[in-house]
């Protein structure tokens, strides 16, 4: 297994960045048209973490940043790891009870939601690339999310994994949009923190609005876009798309959902001098396929072969055969899930992460995708939990079971779905099932389709809810939003 030639740490880096291109621009905020240099980046960042330690951080302690997409939310992050401690996105679009729970469970001392505190400029120096740089929370194995730890060396890693993915030369920094959340790993170690060490511009987005993406392509003359593709379903349908000058985008690379061959073509003709990079990842691993661009159409639907520095095993009856669970190892993957000892044993086993997704493999190394992982729904990009979906609509009492699938949509590539038993003699009512969802679950996590049946659930030999035999055979009803 290669070894990647990287900095120590995430705040090396980031100093040798500031030291070698100084004035150079980092950080755009579109929101509010903030424009920040490299230096000025180190500066604010280090004021952050003083004012941190005025209020008890100490090194090694977590730290919630809980800001929507923005200036803010790079000082923030950066700022907590100029104090020596970790930073923990946290999706501002949570649930009290969401946000809570991830509060309670990486043991934040302070939540950097509102303004950022301020103080003497402060840097605590690391060397050690094994410490923990950062907790991104996803669904685990029970559907409760957890702290995926991803240390120094496993951030830094899936940076160098993306550059040599992209082809790109060591410093050679690019400006690239920036509109997915970057509480995501997709967004934040994929698109930010290769070019906070390569030395490119990042322009932010509070949210993905086409227009707005649009008008950012041409405004801040980007080069590197990144996205699910829905954003680029929506941007190709604009109307302002067919006079967009897209001769400066030199990387498409999209991800996080299903990209059907139609699309990729679509791609392929509407950014005609870029090259397209789709890819695979989780938040336990960052990058792990990509998909060169000579092959993005021949085999448009793998995610790719293996980034640098990384392994990949099937695991399963069918694994001869090239059929099997995907396991990966390689210098990205995390350290295991904060605080929970017995999970992280179910998923990393001798080095080798088990990922929980059914993939095909082809001669060469392609992977193609069979099944997401667990169940998992992925809504434009948003990762749903079936378990979480199903557990919250049990709260109704006129629900008697239920199973929450993807269901596939050519804008977001799935919504999701509840398929829903009543109990007996008992009426249900679809407004109030929405209303007891919207009481626990983030709105992007709120079924959208409904199907009501009369008989049980189909279930295998096992006992468990059969999806797929839900998924083939039910009859969508639009829920009201």
């Amino acid at each position: 297994m290669a070894v990647l030639d990287i900095a120590p740490t995430l705040v090396e880096a980031v100093r040798a960045t500031v030291a070698r291109v100084p004035d150079a621009e980092a950080v755009v905020d579109l929101a509010t048209g903030e424009r920040i240099t490299y230096a000025e980046l180190w500066q604010r960042s280090s004021e952050v973490a003083g004012g941190l330690g005025a209020q008890g951080v100490r090194p090694g302690n977590r730290v919630g940043v809980e800001l929507p997409n923005g200036a803010s939310w790079a000082l923030a992050f950066l700022g907590t790891l100029l104090a020596g401690a970790v930073p923990v996105p946290i999706n501002p679009r949570l649930t009290d009870r969401e946000r809570a729970h991830l509060v309670r469970d990486s043991g934040a001392t302070v939540v950097l939601d509102a303004a950022l505190p301020a103080g003497t400029p402060t840097v605590r120096e690391s060397s050690d690339p094994e410490s923990l740089a950062a907790l991104f929370y996803t669904s685990g194995t029970t559907g409760k999310p957890k702290g995926a730890m991803l240390s120094n060396r496993a951030l830094l890693s899936a940076a160098e994994q993306v550059r040599l993915a992209y082809q790109l030369e060591p410093a050679e920094g690019l400006r690239a949009l920036v509109a997915a959340p970057l509480f995501h790993v997709l967004a934040c170690g994929m698109q930010w923190l290769p070019a906070l060490v390569s030395g490119g511009s990042i322009a932010i987005m509070p949210t993905f609005e086409v227009g707005a993406w649009v008008s950012a392509i041409r405004d801040e003359r980007i080069e590197v876009l990144n996205g699910v593709p829905a954003m680029f379903w929506h941007a190709l349908r604009h109307p302002d798309f067919g006079s967009l000058d897209v001769a400066g985008i030199r990387i498409l690379s999209y991800g996080a959902a299903p990209t059907p061959p139609a699309q990729a073509q679509a791609l392929r003709a509407a950014f005609p001098h870029a090259r397209l990079a789709p890819g695979y990842g989780l938040t336990e691993a960052s990058c792990v396929t990509g998909l060169q661009d000579e092959d993005a159409l021949a085999h448009s639907g793998s995610v790719g072969t293996a980034v640098a520095g990384t392994e990949l095993r099937l695991l399963g009856p069918e694994a001869d055969s090239g059929i099997g669970q995907l396991l990966v190892r390689g210098p990205q993957l995390m350290s295991g899930y904060w605080g929970h000892p017995e999970a992280t044993a179910q998923v990393l086993v001798d080095g080798w992460l088990h990922t929980g997704d059914i993939v095909r493999i082809d001669p060469i190394g392609r992977v193609f995708m069979l099944d997401r992982r667990t169940d998992l729904i992925n809504r434009g990009g948003e990762n749903v939990y079936s378990v979480e979906v199903e557990a919250a609509l049990a709260r109704y009492e006129a629900v008697g079971e239920s199973a929450v699938v993807a269901v596939p949509d050519d804008r977001l590539g799935a919504r999701v779905g509840a398929c829903v038993v009543p109990r007996p003699d008992v009426d249900l009512d679809p407004d109030e099932l929405v209303k007891v969802a919207r009481e626990a679950l983030a709105p992007f996590k709120v079924p959208e389709l409904i199907c009501l049946r009369e008989e049980p659930l189909p279930r295998n030999a096992a006992g468990k809810v059969d999806k797929e035999a839900v998924r083939r055979t039910a009859r969508w009803t639009p829920l009201p939003r």
